[in-house]
């Protein structure tokens, strides 16, 4: 049948989390999916808020200004992908590090690399592999100079040659870096 659709009770959760690591927007209209990866980067330090679909991403990314922000590909009125691509065409956020947090076909995949996303993990997912992943795109995302910093962020080419994370390129492993 598909994902159920999800209520719009609040615009988006945020706990000030003192001596946050980062800041990570979570984007996914499935809402233990949501409170799963909230609670398991917030475990890590790390400052959370949530959207329930890209059109929310899109309203709230401005006002929450976050280091990295993860993507469900599926979502009502505005996919991860078509997210990803205006989040790559908008100079506020080209340089923003994004991850798809979904189960992606291979043209899905490819799509996402297309426009610019980082790094793809599969679901289901380990939580070591989630905090991992995200850990290691905020901590690049500073090696580039962080907000406005130098070449524009890593835009993603899709060439996946330049990680040194040990990390395979490619879905088979569940986490890829592209």
């Amino acid at each position: 049948m598909g994902k159920t659709r999800t209520r719009w009770l609040g615009r988006s959760y945020s706990r000030v989390v003192p001596g946050a690591s980062g800041r990570v927007l979570v984007v996914d209209d499935n809402k233990v999916i949501r409170q799963l990866i909230r609670v398991n980067l917030e475990l890590e330090g790390l400052e959370v808020v949530t959207a329930a679909d890209g059109a929310e991403c899109l309203d709230v990314v401005h006002q929450v200004r976050p280091d990295l922000v993860t993507l469900d590909v599926v979502m009502p009125r505005l996919d991860g992908l078509r997210t990803a691509a205006r989040l790559r065409a908008d100079p506020r956020t080209h340089h923003l590090p994004l991850a798809i947090i979904s189960a992606c076909t291979q043209y899905e995949v490819e799509t996402g690399l297309d426009v610019g996303v980082d790094a793809f993990l599969s679901k289901p997912f380990e939580p070591a592999e989630l905090v991992r992943l995200v850990k290691q795109l905020i901590q690049g995302r500073a090696g580039r100079g962080g907000v406005g910093g130098g070449d524009g962020g890593s835009g993603g080419d899709g060439s996946g040659d330049d990680d040194d994370d040990g990390l395979a390129d490619g879905v088979a492993g569940g986490v890829s870096i592209g």
